[in-house]
Protein backbone atom coordinates (compact mmCIF):
# COMPACT_ATOMS: atom_id res chain seq x y z
CA UNK A 1 0.00 0.00 0.00
CA UNK A 2 2.80 2.45 0.80
CA UNK A 3 4.08 2.04 -2.77
CA UNK A 4 0.67 3.10 -4.06
CA UNK A 5 0.86 6.18 -1.86
CA UNK A 6 4.00 7.26 -3.68
CA UNK A 7 2.28 6.85 -7.04
CA UNK A 8 3.99 3.68 -8.28
CA UNK A 9 1.96 1.41 -10.57
CA UNK A 10 0.90 -1.88 -9.04
CA UNK A 11 2.10 -3.58 -12.22
CA UNK A 12 5.73 -2.94 -11.21
CA UNK A 13 7.32 -5.87 -9.38
CA UNK A 14 7.88 -4.83 -5.78
CA UNK A 15 11.69 -5.12 -5.91
CA UNK A 16 11.73 -2.70 -8.83
CA UNK A 17 9.63 -0.22 -6.87
CA UNK A 18 11.86 -0.54 -3.84
CA UNK A 19 15.05 -0.05 -5.85
CA UNK A 20 13.63 2.93 -7.73
CA UNK A 21 12.16 4.42 -4.59
CA UNK A 22 15.48 3.98 -2.79
CA UNK A 23 17.34 5.74 -5.61
CA UNK A 24 14.81 8.60 -5.63
CA UNK A 25 15.03 8.98 -1.85
CA UNK A 26 18.82 8.84 -2.03
CA UNK A 27 18.82 11.72 -4.54
CA UNK A 28 16.40 13.74 -2.38
CA UNK A 29 18.66 13.15 0.63
CA UNK A 30 21.86 13.97 -1.24
CA UNK A 31 20.53 17.02 -3.10
CA UNK A 32 21.18 19.53 -0.26
CA UNK A 33 24.69 18.13 0.11
CA UNK A 34 25.29 18.20 -3.64
CA UNK A 35 24.17 21.83 -3.75
CA UNK A 36 26.95 22.68 -1.29
CA UNK A 37 29.51 21.49 -3.84
CA UNK A 38 30.66 23.67 -6.71
CA UNK A 39 28.25 22.82 -9.58
CA UNK A 40 30.80 21.49 -12.07
CA UNK A 41 32.36 19.20 -9.47
CA UNK A 42 28.89 18.09 -8.38
CA UNK A 43 28.02 17.20 -11.97
CA UNK A 44 30.92 14.79 -12.30
CA UNK A 45 30.42 13.45 -8.77
CA UNK A 46 26.76 12.56 -9.32
CA UNK A 47 27.42 11.05 -12.74
CA UNK A 48 30.31 9.08 -11.30
CA UNK A 49 27.92 7.70 -8.70
CA UNK A 50 25.36 6.89 -11.39
CA UNK A 51 28.00 5.11 -13.47
CA UNK A 52 29.11 3.07 -10.46
CA UNK A 53 25.54 2.03 -9.68
CA UNK A 54 24.89 1.07 -13.30
CA UNK A 55 27.93 -1.22 -13.32
CA UNK A 56 26.08 -3.48 -10.89
CA UNK A 57 24.00 -5.62 -13.30
CA UNK A 58 21.08 -6.37 -11.00
CA UNK A 59 20.76 -2.78 -9.81
CA UNK A 60 20.98 -1.46 -13.37
CA UNK A 61 18.22 -3.85 -14.41
CA UNK A 62 16.00 -2.64 -11.57
CA UNK A 63 16.66 1.02 -12.39
CA UNK A 64 15.99 0.46 -16.08
CA UNK A 65 12.64 -1.17 -15.38
CA UNK A 66 11.76 1.57 -12.91
CA UNK A 67 12.72 4.65 -14.91
CA UNK A 68 12.03 3.61 -18.50
CA UNK A 69 8.48 4.07 -19.78
CA UNK A 70 8.10 1.86 -22.84
CA UNK A 71 4.96 2.04 -24.93
CA UNK A 72 4.32 2.07 -28.67
CA UNK A 73 2.16 5.19 -28.30
CA UNK A 74 5.19 7.17 -27.06
CA UNK A 75 7.16 6.45 -30.21
CA UNK A 76 7.36 9.22 -32.80
CA UNK A 77 8.98 9.65 -36.20
CA UNK A 78 10.81 12.93 -36.73
CA UNK A 79 13.07 13.76 -39.70
CA UNK A 80 13.01 10.13 -40.73
CA UNK A 81 14.16 8.83 -37.35
CA UNK A 82 12.03 6.66 -35.07
CA UNK A 83 12.36 7.91 -31.48
CA UNK A 84 11.37 5.61 -28.56
CA UNK A 85 9.90 8.69 -26.86
CA UNK A 86 9.96 12.46 -27.26
CA UNK A 87 12.24 13.27 -24.30
CA UNK A 88 15.92 13.89 -24.99
CA UNK A 89 18.98 15.09 -23.11
CA UNK A 90 20.17 18.47 -24.33
CA UNK A 91 23.76 19.05 -25.42
CA UNK A 92 26.18 20.15 -22.73
CA UNK A 93 25.32 17.52 -20.16
CA UNK A 94 27.22 14.65 -21.78
CA UNK A 95 29.75 16.52 -23.88
CA UNK A 96 32.05 13.58 -24.55
CA UNK A 97 29.58 10.68 -24.90
CA UNK A 98 30.60 9.32 -21.49
CA UNK A 99 27.17 8.47 -20.09
CA UNK A 100 25.00 7.18 -22.93
CA UNK A 101 24.23 3.90 -21.18
CA UNK A 102 23.32 5.71 -17.96
CA UNK A 103 21.02 8.12 -19.80
CA UNK A 104 19.24 5.26 -21.50
CA UNK A 105 18.73 3.69 -18.06
CA UNK A 106 17.01 6.90 -16.93
CA UNK A 107 14.52 6.61 -19.79
CA UNK A 108 15.74 9.14 -22.35
CA UNK A 109 14.60 8.52 -25.91
CA UNK A 110 17.60 10.33 -27.31
CA UNK A 111 20.80 12.04 -26.19
CA UNK A 112 22.61 14.91 -27.85
CA UNK A 113 26.33 14.82 -27.14
CA UNK A 114 28.70 17.79 -27.41
CA UNK A 115 29.26 20.49 -28.24
CA UNK A 116 32.27 18.79 -29.83
CA UNK A 117 35.15 20.58 -31.53
CA UNK A 118 37.87 19.18 -33.81
CA UNK A 119 40.55 19.51 -31.13
CA UNK A 120 40.00 19.06 -27.41
CA UNK A 121 39.98 22.27 -25.38
CA UNK A 122 39.75 23.21 -21.71
CA UNK A 123 37.06 25.82 -22.15
CA UNK A 124 36.82 28.98 -20.08
CA UNK A 125 38.50 29.46 -16.68
CA UNK A 126 36.75 28.03 -13.61
CA UNK A 127 34.42 28.65 -11.88
CA UNK A 128 32.15 28.75 -14.92
CA UNK A 129 28.92 27.09 -13.78
CA UNK A 130 26.54 28.66 -11.24
CA UNK A 131 23.18 27.67 -9.74
CA UNK A 132 20.30 30.07 -9.12
CA UNK A 133 18.09 27.95 -6.82
CA UNK A 134 15.52 30.71 -6.24
CA UNK A 135 14.93 30.80 -9.99
CA UNK A 136 15.57 27.13 -10.77
CA UNK A 137 18.15 28.45 -13.19
CA UNK A 138 21.76 27.91 -14.15
CA UNK A 139 24.37 30.29 -15.57
CA UNK A 140 27.23 28.74 -17.50
CA UNK A 141 30.18 29.97 -19.52
CA UNK A 142 31.77 26.58 -20.13
CA UNK A 143 33.21 27.55 -23.51
CA UNK A 144 32.85 24.25 -25.40
CA UNK A 145 35.10 22.31 -23.02
CA UNK A 146 35.47 18.81 -24.48
CA UNK A 147 38.03 16.14 -25.25
CA UNK A 148 37.80 16.57 -29.01
CA UNK A 149 35.77 14.73 -31.61
CA UNK A 150 38.15 11.75 -31.98
CA UNK A 151 37.90 11.04 -28.25
CA UNK A 152 34.10 10.95 -28.43
CA UNK A 153 34.12 8.70 -31.49
CA UNK A 154 36.00 6.06 -29.50
CA UNK A 155 33.16 5.92 -26.98
CA UNK A 156 30.41 6.08 -29.58
CA UNK A 157 31.59 2.76 -30.97
CA UNK A 158 30.18 1.20 -27.78
CA UNK A 159 26.92 3.20 -27.75
CA UNK A 160 23.76 1.45 -26.51
CA UNK A 161 21.17 0.12 -28.93
CA UNK A 162 17.69 1.66 -29.31
CA UNK A 163 18.93 5.09 -28.25
CA UNK A 164 18.99 7.92 -30.76
CA UNK A 165 22.26 9.87 -30.46
CA UNK A 166 22.77 13.35 -31.90
CA UNK A 167 26.08 15.08 -32.44
CA UNK A 168 26.25 18.77 -31.53
CA UNK A 169 29.16 20.35 -33.40
CA UNK A 170 30.99 23.66 -33.06
CA UNK A 171 34.29 25.39 -33.66
CA UNK A 172 37.41 25.66 -31.54
CA UNK A 173 37.85 28.92 -29.66
CA UNK A 174 41.08 29.72 -31.49
CA UNK A 175 39.51 29.22 -34.91
CA UNK A 176 38.53 32.55 -36.49
CA UNK A 177 35.01 32.82 -37.87
CA UNK A 178 36.36 32.99 -41.41
CA UNK A 179 37.69 29.45 -40.96
CA UNK A 180 34.82 28.09 -38.85
CA UNK A 181 33.41 26.11 -41.75
CA UNK A 182 36.47 23.84 -41.66
CA UNK A 183 35.87 22.98 -37.99
CA UNK A 184 32.21 22.12 -38.52
CA UNK A 185 32.96 19.94 -41.53
CA UNK A 186 35.79 18.18 -39.67
CA UNK A 187 33.44 17.28 -36.81
CA UNK A 188 30.72 16.25 -39.24
CA UNK A 189 32.99 13.85 -41.11
CA UNK A 190 34.31 12.24 -37.92
CA UNK A 191 30.90 11.79 -36.31
CA UNK A 192 28.82 10.83 -39.34
CA UNK A 193 29.26 7.03 -39.03
CA UNK A 194 28.48 7.11 -35.31
CA UNK A 195 25.51 9.46 -34.69
CA UNK A 196 21.93 9.59 -35.93
CA UNK A 197 21.53 13.34 -36.42
CA UNK A 198 23.53 16.56 -36.22
CA UNK A 199 23.01 19.85 -34.40
CA UNK A 200 24.96 22.81 -35.78
CA UNK A 201 25.65 25.09 -32.82
CA UNK A 202 26.22 28.74 -33.66
CA UNK A 203 24.26 30.10 -30.70
CA UNK A 204 26.38 29.58 -27.59
CA UNK A 205 27.19 32.93 -25.93
CA UNK A 206 30.37 31.50 -24.41
CA UNK A 207 32.67 31.30 -27.44
CA UNK A 208 33.77 34.79 -28.54
CA UNK A 209 32.20 35.83 -31.84
CA UNK A 210 30.29 32.58 -32.35
CA UNK A 211 26.84 34.18 -32.44
CA UNK A 212 27.97 36.36 -35.35
CA UNK A 213 27.65 33.16 -37.39
CA UNK A 214 23.88 33.41 -36.90
CA UNK A 215 23.80 36.25 -39.43
CA UNK A 216 22.05 34.97 -42.53
CA UNK A 217 24.96 35.26 -44.98
CA UNK A 218 27.68 33.42 -43.02
CA UNK A 219 25.16 30.91 -41.67
CA UNK A 220 23.81 29.99 -45.10
CA UNK A 221 27.35 29.39 -46.34
CA UNK A 222 28.10 27.19 -43.35
CA UNK A 223 24.89 25.18 -43.60
CA UNK A 224 25.25 24.66 -47.33
CA UNK A 225 28.75 23.24 -46.77
CA UNK A 226 27.45 20.84 -44.11
CA UNK A 227 24.52 19.79 -46.29
CA UNK A 228 26.80 19.21 -49.29
CA UNK A 229 28.89 16.92 -47.10
CA UNK A 230 25.74 15.23 -45.84
CA UNK A 231 24.36 14.59 -49.33
CA UNK A 232 27.65 12.97 -50.31
CA UNK A 233 27.62 10.75 -47.22
CA UNK A 234 25.81 7.44 -46.99
CA UNK A 235 23.32 7.48 -45.47
CA UNK A 236 22.64 11.20 -45.00
CA UNK A 237 21.76 12.26 -41.45
CA UNK A 238 19.13 14.80 -40.37
CA UNK A 239 20.72 18.19 -39.67
CA UNK A 240 19.27 20.68 -37.18
CA UNK A 241 20.32 24.24 -36.42
CA UNK A 242 20.45 25.31 -32.76
CA UNK A 243 19.47 28.95 -32.28
CA UNK A 244 19.50 31.48 -29.44
CA UNK A 245 16.37 32.71 -27.65
CA UNK A 246 17.55 36.31 -28.03
CA UNK A 247 16.76 36.60 -31.75
CA UNK A 248 14.24 39.18 -32.97
CA UNK A 249 11.19 38.19 -35.01
CA UNK A 250 12.99 39.41 -38.11
CA UNK A 251 15.95 37.16 -37.34
CA UNK A 252 13.58 34.26 -36.71
CA UNK A 253 12.10 34.90 -40.16
CA UNK A 254 15.65 34.61 -41.50
CA UNK A 255 16.01 31.26 -39.74
CA UNK A 256 12.84 29.99 -41.41
CA UNK A 257 14.15 31.11 -44.78
CA UNK A 258 17.50 29.43 -44.05
CA UNK A 259 15.82 26.08 -43.40
CA UNK A 260 14.21 26.29 -46.83
CA UNK A 261 17.26 27.62 -48.68
CA UNK A 262 19.89 25.38 -47.10
CA UNK A 263 17.94 22.13 -47.00
CA UNK A 264 18.48 21.42 -43.30
CA UNK A 265 15.84 19.37 -41.54
CA UNK A 266 14.81 21.56 -38.62
CA UNK A 267 15.64 23.83 -35.70
CA UNK A 268 16.52 23.32 -32.05
CA UNK A 269 14.99 26.16 -30.04
CA UNK A 270 16.58 27.36 -27.89
CA UNK A 271 20.07 27.71 -26.46
CA UNK A 272 20.78 29.74 -23.31
CA UNK A 273 19.98 33.45 -23.02
CA UNK A 274 22.17 36.43 -22.16
CA UNK A 275 19.13 38.14 -20.58
CA UNK A 276 19.01 38.58 -16.80
CA UNK A 277 15.65 40.33 -16.33
CA UNK A 278 12.98 39.13 -13.91
CA UNK A 279 15.22 36.99 -11.72
CA UNK A 280 14.46 36.40 -8.04
CA UNK A 281 18.13 35.95 -7.20
CA UNK A 282 19.74 39.10 -5.81
CA UNK A 283 21.04 41.28 -8.65
CA UNK A 284 24.46 41.75 -7.02
CA UNK A 285 24.82 37.99 -6.66
CA UNK A 286 23.91 37.47 -10.32
CA UNK A 287 26.37 40.16 -11.38
CA UNK A 288 29.12 38.52 -9.35
CA UNK A 289 28.65 35.34 -11.38
CA UNK A 290 29.71 37.21 -14.49
CA UNK A 291 28.98 36.55 -18.13
CA UNK A 292 27.41 33.37 -19.47
CA UNK A 293 24.24 31.81 -20.76
CA UNK A 294 21.22 31.53 -18.49
CA UNK A 295 19.19 28.31 -18.69
CA UNK A 296 16.46 26.64 -16.69
CA UNK A 297 13.09 28.03 -15.65
CA UNK A 298 13.94 31.69 -16.44
CA UNK A 299 14.24 30.91 -20.17
CA UNK A 300 11.10 28.74 -20.36
CA UNK A 301 8.68 31.43 -21.50
CA UNK A 302 10.94 32.94 -24.17
CA UNK A 303 11.93 29.53 -25.50
CA UNK A 304 8.27 28.60 -25.89
CA UNK A 305 7.56 31.93 -27.63
CA UNK A 306 10.32 31.21 -30.15
CA UNK A 307 8.98 27.71 -30.80
CA UNK A 308 5.45 29.02 -31.32
CA UNK A 309 6.64 31.79 -33.65
CA UNK A 310 8.71 29.41 -35.78
CA UNK A 311 5.90 26.87 -35.97
CA UNK A 312 3.19 29.37 -36.83
CA UNK A 313 5.23 31.52 -39.22
CA UNK A 314 6.42 28.45 -41.14
CA UNK A 315 3.02 26.70 -41.04
CA UNK A 316 4.72 23.77 -39.37
CA UNK A 317 7.00 23.24 -42.37
CA UNK A 318 9.82 21.63 -40.37
CA UNK A 319 10.32 19.84 -37.05
CA UNK A 320 11.38 21.79 -33.97
CA UNK A 321 13.19 20.33 -30.97
CA UNK A 322 12.07 22.37 -27.97
CA UNK A 323 14.49 23.02 -25.14
CA UNK A 324 14.63 25.63 -22.41
CA UNK A 325 13.24 25.62 -18.89
CA UNK A 326 11.54 22.22 -18.87
CA UNK A 327 11.32 21.37 -15.18
CA UNK A 328 8.05 19.39 -15.16
CA UNK A 329 5.65 17.41 -17.33
CA UNK A 330 3.54 20.56 -17.69
CA UNK A 331 6.53 22.48 -19.06
CA UNK A 332 7.16 19.70 -21.56
CA UNK A 333 3.57 19.72 -22.73
CA UNK A 334 3.72 23.50 -23.15
CA UNK A 335 6.59 23.08 -25.63
CA UNK A 336 4.76 20.36 -27.55
CA UNK A 337 1.57 22.42 -27.67
CA UNK A 338 3.58 25.36 -29.06
CA UNK A 339 4.73 23.22 -31.98
CA UNK A 340 7.75 21.21 -30.84
CA UNK A 341 8.01 17.65 -32.16
CA UNK A 342 10.59 16.61 -29.56
CA UNK A 343 11.86 18.13 -26.32
CA UNK A 344 15.16 18.19 -24.45
CA UNK A 345 15.97 18.72 -20.78
CA UNK A 346 19.14 19.65 -18.91
CA UNK A 347 18.88 22.23 -16.11
CA UNK A 348 15.55 20.75 -15.03
CA UNK A 349 17.36 17.54 -14.06
CA UNK A 350 19.41 19.49 -11.54
CA UNK A 351 16.33 20.66 -9.67
CA UNK A 352 13.75 17.94 -10.38
CA UNK A 353 16.11 14.98 -10.15
CA UNK A 354 16.44 11.77 -12.20
CA UNK A 355 12.70 11.07 -12.16
CA UNK A 356 11.95 14.02 -14.48
CA UNK A 357 12.10 11.99 -17.69
CA UNK A 358 9.83 9.33 -16.27
CA UNK A 359 7.28 11.87 -15.04
CA UNK A 360 7.16 13.50 -18.49
CA UNK A 361 6.78 10.21 -20.32
CA UNK A 362 4.09 8.98 -17.94
CA UNK A 363 2.15 12.22 -18.42
CA UNK A 364 2.46 11.91 -22.21
CA UNK A 365 1.35 8.27 -22.02
CA UNK A 366 -1.67 9.22 -19.93
CA UNK A 367 -2.56 11.94 -22.42
CA UNK A 368 -2.22 9.50 -25.32
CA UNK A 369 -4.64 7.10 -23.69
CA UNK A 370 -7.37 9.67 -23.25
Amino acid sequence: MWLKTWGYPQSFPQPVCIQGFTFAVMYAFLKPLIFRIQPEKAHYLTMGLMSFVCRIPLVKSFLTRYYQVVDASLEVEVAGLRFPNRVGLAAGFDKDAQWLHEMKTLGFGFVEIGTLTPVGQEGNPKPRLFRLPKDQGVINRMGFNNGGVADAVGRLKQRPSNLIVGGNIGKNKVTPNEEALHDYVTCFDALHPHVDYFAVNVSSPNTPGLRALQDKGPLLKLLEAVIARNVAASPPRPVFLKIAPDLTDGQLDDMIALVQESGIDGIIATNTTIERSGLLTDADQVESMGAGGLSGAPVRKRSTEVIRYLHNASNGAFPIIGVGGICSAEDAQEKLDAGASLIQVYSGLIYAGPGLVKSINRALLKRNRH
